[in-house]
C-alpha cells in the first residue's frame, strides 16, 4: 500500500497536522496503536496558549469548536505553603490567554474534524526503514506494511520513527509524579476542594510538590511530584493501593491535612508517571521524506508547553507542506529549522527545578512578581 503523507500517532500534534493538511486538500492517513478513540483515558486539563496552541487551532479552522469546550474559571490559581498558608489566590477574570480544556475533549474536536477513515486504529508500529529516494516502509505488529513518500513521526516519547533520524533516546529526569483523582469533590472531599479552589493549586517545596486541577464534573486531579531515582519508586508496590498511598503520603508528613488529602483520599489507585526528556536542543540532519513533531522531536520535562508545541509543530508542518507541494524537502527544511529553534528556546514560566531551594511557595510568588504575573 502506498500513501502520500503518513502520520504515526493520533495525539494532538499528529491530528493537528492531519487537520491542516485536510483543510488544504492534501490526502493523509494517520496510524494509531490504540484500538479506538476511547481505548484509554486521555489525561487531564491543558491550558491552550494564545501564542502557540491557539495559533495552531486557528490554522486548523477550529477556534469555535475550541471555545465550546473551554472550562470557564479554570485559569484561577492558588499557591500554598506546605502548612496550608495561602500566599496567592488569583481569580479567573476571563482575560487570561491560557484557557483550560480537557485533553480528551480537544482530541475529540480534532478527530471530529477529519473525514471518516483518516485514522486507522489498532496499528502499532514495530519498525520503520528507509527505501531510498525519500520513501519509507512502516511495519505494523500484525505484519502489515505501508510505504509512504512522506513519513511523520508524531508518536511521542518512545517514537518508532525517531531512529530514522536520530540516535537520541529519552532519559529519566530524576523526578516522577504520582497521579490521584478525587471525584465528587465538593460533597465528598470538601476540605480538598476548598483548598484547590476553582482552578489550579500549586504547593511546592524542595524535592516534594503537589499540583492539582479542578477538572470538569467536580473532579480534582492531583500530580504529586517527588525527586527520587527510579529505584526508589521501584521499591514501592503500586499494585498494593493502600501500601503505595501510605508510602507516598509519608513523604509529606507535616504538610497541611487538606493538602495531603489529595494523596490519602484518592478514589483511584495512585498511578506512577516517571518523567523523561530528550537532550535539550535535540536536532538531526535533514533526511529525505521523514520528520518528527511534538514529543517525538523535543520531549521535555513538563512545563505547560508540550501539547501546545506539538500542535503548533503540526500546524506549521502542514502549512509548509501546503506551500511547497512541489518541493517537500524545502517544506521539511523550513519546518525543522523553525521547530528546532522554538523547542530549544521555548520560554517557560521559569519554574524552579524541584530540588531548588527556590522551589517554595514564596519563591514562586517572587518569580511571578519578577515576571509581572
Amino acid at each position: 500500500m502506498h500513501t502520500p503523507v503518513t502520520i504515526i500517532g493520533a495525539g494532538l500534534g499528529g491530528l493537528t497536522l492531519a487537520r491542516v493538511l485536510h483543510v488544504h486538500g492534501i490526502p493523509v492517513t494517520v496510524y494509531e496503536a490504540e484500538s479506538s478513540p476511547s481505548a484509554r483515558a486521555q489525561g487531564g486539563l491543558l491550558d491552550i496558549h494564545d501564542y502557540n496552541g491557539q495559533l495552531a487551532l486557528k490554522a486548523a479552522g477550529l477556534m469555535d469548536e475550541f471555545h465550546a469546550i473551554v472550562l470557564e474559571g479554570r485559569q484561577a490559581l492558588r499557591v500554598l505553603d506546605r502548612d496550608g498558608t495561602v500566599l496567592l489566590d488569583q481569580a479567573d477574570d476571563g482575560t487570561g490567554g491560557r484557557p483550560e480544556v480537557q485533553r480528551g475533549d480537544l482530541r475529540q474536536v480534532l478527530l471530529d474534524s477529519l473525514p471518516a477513515g483518516t485514522v486507522r486504529w489498532g496499528h502499532k508500529v514495530s519498525g520503520t526503514r528507509a527505501l531510498g529516494e525519500g520513501r519509507h516502509e512502516v511495519t505494523f505488529a500484525d505484519g502489515g506494511t505501508v510505504v509512504t513518500s512522506l513519513l511523520v513521526g508524531a508518536d511521542g516519547a518512545w517514537s518508532r520513527v525517531r531512529p530514522l533520524l536520530s540516535t537520541a533516546t529519552p532519559e529519566y529526569i530524576g523526578k516522577s509524579v504520582v497521579e490521584t483523582y478525587l471525584f465528587g469533590a465538593d460533597t465528598r472531599h470538601p476540605a480538598a476542594a476548598k483548598t484547590v479552589g476553582g482552578g489550579m493549586l500549586i504547593a511546592p517545596s524542595p524535592g516534594r510538590e503537589i499540583f492539582a486541577h479542578r477538572e470538569k464534573d467536580d473532579t480534582l486531579h492531583a500530580y504529586v511530584g517527588l525527586s527520587e531515582p527510579q529505584d526508589w519508586f521501584a521499591a514501592i508496590d503500586f499494585a498494593d493501593t493502600a501500601t503505595a498511598t501510605a508510602r507516598i503520603a509519608q513523604e509529606f508528613a507535616g504538610w497541611a491535612p487538606e493538602l495531603t488529602a489529595l494523596i490519602t483520599d484518592s478514589d483511584v489507585a495512585p498511578v506512577l508517571r516517571p518523567l523523561y526528556a530528550l537532550p535539550t536542543g535535540h536536532r538531526w540532519d535533514r533526511a529525505p521524506g521523514v520528520t518528527l513533531l511534538g514529543d517525538a522531536a523535543h520531549l521535555a520535562a513538563p512545563n505547560g508547553e508540550g501539547a501546545n508545541l506539538a500542535m503548533l509543530d503540526g500546524a506549521e508542518l502542514g502549512e509548509a507542506i501546503a506551500s511547497h507541494l512541489d518541493d517537500i524537502e524545502t517544506a521539511l527544511t523550513e519546518y525543522e529549522q523553525a521547530m528546532f529553534h522554538r523547542s530549544a528556546e521555548t520560554v517557560t514560566d521559569g519554574m524552579p527545578e524541584i530540588d531548588s531551594a527556590d522551589n517554595t511557595a514564596q519563591g514562586l510568588i517572587n518569580l511571578f512578581t519578577e515576571h509581572g504575573r
